[in-house]
């Protein structure tokens, strides 16, 4: 079975994202993990080597589904400083997918556009498609059907795709090649 690491990359206490993105994962057909970045603070990278559950869960993952909330327009600062400290080979040729929240549509392409250059530089293979939900996507706190369906079908291409993956992707990311 295909393992699936979901990170939601808040600073704050559990919210919205995190139920939605939590129920999905129970709804998956994948044996998945949730790490909350609220719950898993790491120190700030270059500070000192770090071991954590978060960095080794993302390296031994068939896949890793990344949710954040917008801030200033892009991920999160918790979630880039995760990304800062994971090693290259923990995502190159590794299939990830992209979750965000905002309060509107209005920064909707931000934070994929953003996380989509950054894995790019590991050599992920992020799905071409993410999803983005927004603060009428929840009822009383709740997922409403539309988000559920969006993360759903998200998750089920995610988990299809990594158990299909050929066996060679190409050359190794150009970070990966100049540590070689």
């Amino acid at each position: 079975m295909t393992s699936v690491v979901a990170i939601v990359g808040s600073a704050t206490p559990p919210g919205r994202l995190r139920r939605a993105v939590e129920e999905a994962l129970g709804r998956a057909d994948a044996a998945t993990e949730l790490f909350d970045l609220a719950e898993h603070p790491l120190p700030f990278a270059g500070a000192a080597p770090v071991e954590s559950p978060v960095l080794d869960a993302i390296a031994t993952a068939d896949a890793v589904l990344l949710a954040t909330p917008v801030y200033r327009g892009t991920y999160t600062g918790v979630l880039k400083n995760l990304l800062d400290h994971l090693p290259v080979e923990a995502l190159a040729a590794k299939p990830v997918a992209i979750a965000a929240m905002g309060a509107t549509d209005h920064h909707h392409l931000g934070p994929d556009w953003h996380l989509r250059d950054t894995l790019a530089w590991f050599g992920a293979l992020t799905l071409p498609t993410s999803a983005y939900l927004t603060s009428r996507d929840f009822a009383d706190g709740v997922p409403t059907a539309r988000a559920a369906s969006d993360l759903d079908a998200l998750l089920a291409t995610l988990t299809a795709f990594a158990e299909h993956l050929p066996p060679t992707l190409g050359p190794q990311p150009l970070a990966a090649r100049a540590r070689a």
